[in-house]
């Protein structure tokens, strides 16, 4: 099979998108399949394209205004271009809101069927950042979306929320987890004399600091007796943030291994953002025998088996999530029940099952076309 992923995001860049359309690209590739990679240049002297898997076509961009960290990508003639070159069988569309709706467009024109993967929560952002904007959201949402062949949806709460708002052919396809990388047994106690040299109980957030995350609410948990927060992650909230989390260890952007031993080193994960399509954060914890306490919002719902694996919490409450980490953190036998349970709920998450399952949804359309087609 021949695929074209157009990607919003792509390494270098730190973030959901990013990090599933480069395991799309690998899983393909590993799987015999002939692939080729869309996505926005990054910012001058920030290249990692070695890391690439297959070739990479680089569209110029600009930094968002006011979020320097996410590049938007320049009217371009390469994506289409791109499609046409390789002879796609499929278009994949990761994220599809500005350089998507372009390779939308034209894999359309060139008559090759597009699977749209449905990521972010637009309307939320629209909510967060403009106090406004929910409905013109969901209609670009819809509008983006409802020329694809199919849409896949990371979660349940995602899979609902497109067919409310009048997206057609919805389908469920959830992330996978890299259950090597993300283990148990990656704790590292010299790290947490480091970051908590006098036997403090380590909380941790990790994800982008930004205001659709409202990691302010772990102002709380800070105030805690014997507790110490760690905060992983960058983003234009963070000035305000250090303000915000008095005593907090802010260690700024963690990747591979490096991540996966702070994972590792927690004792309690605490996810804040209401607005989470999937929330990968939350498996990778998991993963790492980490007890999780998340949002009862979106992705986490289906993550977060609530009294099994961790606890969920009313969406933008500082108390509740105060209390739920407290509890946690009084009881060592209930932590270690529920992060074993959490890393054995996680284990079949593969990348590589989860790949598969994406080829399987690729076979489906492509079947489905050529019926059109012959009819």
């Amino acid at each position: 099979m021949r695929v074209v992923i157009v990607t919003e995001s792509f390494p270098p860049d730190v973030n959901g998108v990013a990090h599933c359309a480069l395991q799309t690209a690998r899983h393909l590739v590993d799987r015999g399949h002939d692939c080729v990679v869309v996505a926005p240049a990054p910012a001058p002297g920030n290249g990692a394209d070695a890391s690439a898997p297959c070739p990479l076509v680089r569209i110029p961009s600009l930094p968002l205004p006011g979020y320097p960290q996410v590049r938007v990508a320049l009217p371009s003639r390469r994506v289409a271009a791109a499609i046409a070159d390789h002879r796609a069988d499929l278009v994949h569309l990761a994220g599809p809101f500005v350089l998507g709706v372009r390779g939308m467009a034209a894999a359309a024109r060139l008559g090759v069927p597009a699977v749209a993967v449905y990521q972010t929560d637009l309307a939320g952002y629209a909510r967060t950042y403009m106090g406004a904007g929910e409905a013109a959201a969901w209609r670009r949402i819809r509008s983006v979306h409802s020329a694809a062949d199919l849409t896949l949806a990371p979660s349940g709460a995602a899979l609902r929320d497109l067919r409310a708002h009048g997206v057609p052919r919805v389908g469920l396809w959830p992330r996978g987890v890299d259950t090597v990388r993300f283990r148990p047994d990656r704790r590292d106690e010299a790290l947490r004399r480091e970051l908590a040299p006098h036997g403090e109980l380590i909380v941790g957030y990790v994800g982008r600091l930004a205001p659709e995350k409202q990691v302010e609410l772990l102002a709380g948990v800070c105030g805690l007796d014997g507790v110490r927060v760690v905060v992983v992650g960058d983003g234009p909230s963070r000035p305000g943030l250090e303000q915000a989390l008095p005593g907090a260890v802010f260690l700024g952007r963690r990747t591979g291994d490096d991540l996966a031993r702070v994972f590792a080193s927690l004792d309690v994960f605490a996810h804040t953002g209401p607005f989470e399509t999937f929330c990968q954060t939350v498996q990778e914890a998991m993963a790492s025998g980490v007890p999780v306490v998340a949002p009862a919002a979106g992705g986490p719902l289906d993550l977060v088996a609530d009294g099994r694996t961790g606890l969920l919490v009313p969406p933008r409450d500082a108390a509740a999530v105060r209390d739920a980490v407290w509890s946690l953190t009084a009881d060592p036998a209930l932590r270690a029940a529920y992060g074993a349970a959490g890393r054995a709920a996680v284990e079949g998450r593969t990348w590589a099952a989860v790949g598969d399952r994406l080829i399987g949804h690729y076979t489906d359309v492509l079947t489905s076309r050529k019926a059109v087609m012959a009819a």
